[in-house]
């Protein structure tokens, strides 16, 4: 991998996906206001919903860091927050949850092939839905693998 700074193109896709919940990727640490920016779904059907967006990746110096508005956490274990119910805009909802996507299961050796693959995008899949009927939340994730797809 080179040594610079480059932007990769993820995709988060939640399955099952409970009913009448909204669901929000969140944008920044909340700026003056003390509140985040919401950027709703890019694709949703009857059961799941899927955010594209970009981060920034420094490839300088071994681990890969994870910069941009979408990344959230120290450093060393950035993440992205999923928020759902009230945390996503929803009123008049008894949901206010937060998932955090790890972004630190990202290799370089996925960084790579989605580099220099054609039209590819890093993508994780994980249920929307937890054991006690609401929208996933904290660290409760079905999966934490990313994985190169075709966009």
């Amino acid at each position: 991998m080179p040594d610079s700074e480059m932007t990769i193109p993820l995709r988060i896709t939640l399955h099952r996906v409970p009913v009448d919940v909204r669901f929000a990727l969140q944008h920044g640490k909340g700026g003056a206001s003390g509140h985040p920016s919401l950027v709703p779904p890019t694709r949703t059907t009857s059961d799941s919903l899927s955010f594209d967006f970009e981060v920034r990746v420094d490839a300088k110096g071994g681990a890969p860091r994870f910069l941009g508005e979408f990344t959230q956490g120290p450093p060393d274990k950035r993440f992205v927050y999923v928020n759902s119910g009230q945390s996503a805009g929803q009123a008049g909802t008894f949901w206010n949850r937060r998932a955090k996507i790890p972004l630190m299961t990202i290799t370089p050796d996925l960084i790579e092939k989605v580099r220099t693959g054609r039209k590819m995008i890093l993508e994780i899949e994980i249920e929307g839905t937890i054991k006690d009927g609401g929208p996933v939340c904290a660290s409760h994730l079905s999966s934490t693998e990313w994985r190169p797809v075709r966009r």
